[in-house]
Parts: structure tokens; sequence; C-alpha cells
């Protein structure tokens, strides 16, 4: 194909107009992709260095800051080329508030993710409560927090939901302290049920020494005397320990001769002539 000089000046005028804005664009997408990845991986470096950031936040911020290079590459490409890039940015301005109040709920549990990320009120494995429900909890992600009940039930529950509520996180400290009522008849001798209470403490390798455990008078019940006893015990031997206490007080009291009452009504007929 022949060209004739009209047509090899046009090109060249072409050429010199925007051959350098082409190459100024290139130059800019490869600075910004390589900025983008060098942002990425020392956000992420900056984030493992401390173990208050979670893995899953870890992940989340090291991509923000590479997309968010990103944006602004695009951005430069754009105003490389004379396009008005105040003008688009007003408008993604507006489509991304548009789309911030048609998914504030999801913004809202990101954002309360961030925060028990960032925070970590508790982690993966405590017991809690929260939001009304009780759990083992599995996972925390961006979303939503995981529980597992005792009896192997899934609860999932909205970040916002969790964030915005009291958590009561039951494995948070080493130990807890464990409280136990029992109670003995009003003939039996109080002295000596308290005795006995105390060699089985005594005995008990779970409990712990440091605090001292209590046992006292607790309570004048209807039908009995209320022994009221506080032990201190690491936190993963609470619930074995109470259910073991319990039957060794039954089966131990019987064997001492001290009663276990239960509730009693005492009913008075009177005959009318």
């Amino acid at each position: 194909m022949n060209l004739d000089a009209e047509t090899i000046q046009h090109l060249l005028s072409l050429l010199s107009e925007y051959g350098l804005n082409v190459v100024g664009a290139v130059v800019i997408l490869l600075v910004g992709w390589s900025l983008s990845k060098w942002a990425e991986k020392l956000t992420r470096k900056a984030l493992t260095r401390t173990s208050k950031v979670d893995v899953t936040l870890t992940a989340f911020l090291s991509s923000f800051a590479r997309y968010l290079v990103v944006v602004f590459t695009v951005i430069a490409v754009l105003n490389q080329f004379g396009v008005q890039t105040a003008s688009l940015i007003a408008v993604l301005g507006a489509a991304g508030l548009a789309i911030g109040l048609a998914m504030q709920g999801t913004l809202s549990n990101i954002a309360a993710g961030v925060m028990l990320l960032v925070f970590r009120p508790f982690k993966a494995g405590d017991y809690v409560e929260v939001s009304g429900q009780s759990g083992t909890v599995q996972s925390i992600n961006l979303f939503v927090t995981e529980l597992a009940t005792p009896d192997n039930k899934q609860i999932i529950i909205p970040n916002a939901n969790v964030w915005g509520q009291s958590v009561v996180n039951y494995s948070y400290h080493a130990t807890r302290r464990l409280d136990l009522e029992v109670g003995i008849g009003y003939s039996d001798d109080i002295d000596l049920a308290i005795r006995v209470v105390q060699e089985i403490l005594e005995a008990e390798s779970r409990a712990l020494k440091e605090p001292e455990p209590m046992v006292v008078v607790g309570n004048l019940g209807a039908s009995s005397i209320d022994l009221t006893i506080r032990i201190w015990v690491n936190a993963a031997d609470y619930w074995p320990l109470k259910f073991d206490l319990t039957k060794r007080f039954k089966q131990t009291f019987d064997a001492r001769g001290i009663s276990i009452p239960f509730n009693q009504m005492d009913v008075h007929l009177h005959q009318q002539g």
C-alpha cells in the first residue's frame, strides 16, 4: 500500500502529538503496577510484625492498599490523555456514596469486623456470651462471627451485632470462681458439714489453694440451711469439677449421716364441728 506525502505527514503529526502521551501512560502503568505490589507487600510485612492484627485483617488491608494504588494509577493515566479526572472522581464519589447507602448494613458489619480483628475482645476457641447467644468461637471474619453451642449447633452473628453489644468472655482469664450451694437439714451439725466440705476440697487437686476456698453458711432457707462454697479453679476445670463435686458432696454427706433435705410443706387440717 502506497501512502502519499499528506497521509504520512498526518501520521507523523499524530505520532508526535500522542506518542509521548502513550509512552508516558505505559510508564505510569508499569510504575503504578510495581508500586501497588510494593504497597501490598509492605502493608502485609508491617501488619505481620504484631500479633494484635488477625491474619484475615492483614490480607484485607494488604489488598486494599494495592487496589488503592491501582485506582490512583488509572486516574493518572487518564489524566495523561487529557481526560478531566476531576469530574470522573466526582462521579465515582457519588457512585460510592450511593453504593454505601445501599450497603450500609454490610459496610457496618465490615467496620465492626475490622474493630473485632484489631482489638480482639475474644479469639477462636473462647467461650463467649454475645447478642443473647452463648457458644465457643469458631471463626471471626469481616462480615460475621461464628459460634458453636455445647450441643454443636452453629450460630452466625453479624459483626455489627457483636461489636455493638456487651460481650461476656468466659475464657479470657486463666482462672474462674466456682460457686456451689449445698443444703443441709436444720437438725444436722453445721460445723461437721463445713468440715466435710473442707476435707473434700483439700483432697481435690483441681481446687486452687490460692485464693483460699470459702465455705460459709449462706442462707437459712425454708427447708434447709444452705452452705455457700466458693472455689477458684482453672478455667478448663470449671465444669468437670462442678459436676464431680456435686456428686461427691451427696455421697459423702450420706456416708457421714448429713441429710440434704428437699422442699417440704406442712399441711394443717382443721376439723370444724
